[in-house]
């Protein structure tokens, strides 16, 4: 699964509190980029049949988003604005 594919780790940091978010990157470098990101209440790996074939000619980039999967999982408050879509988007 995902073969070619590396697995990267990266920290954030947002107002509401950082996250390391999990992935795996894979494709010719300086291609065209594509971002695969997963719904509810999947992961990454939902694309582990697409990205390879994607990835014959695009960077292929698939994230856990946080609180999914390896991604971290911040703790959250009563208005849970570390999961809001805002702050995921940054």
């Amino acid at each position: 699964m995902f073969d070619g594919f590396t697995p990267f780790d990266i920290a954030t940091e947002t107002p509401h509190g950082g996250a390391t978010i999990h992935g795996r990157v894979g494709g010719p470098e300086g291609a065209p980029g594509v971002l695969l990101l997963h719904g509810y209440p999947q992961t990454h790996v939902l694309w582990h049949h697409v990205a390879p074939r994607l990835a014959e000619r695009y960077r292929v980039v698939c994230a856990d988003l946080r609180g999914y999967g390896r991604s971290s999982k911040p703790p959250t408050d009563a208005e849970h604005a570390p999961y809001s879509k805002r702050e995921m988007a940054l």
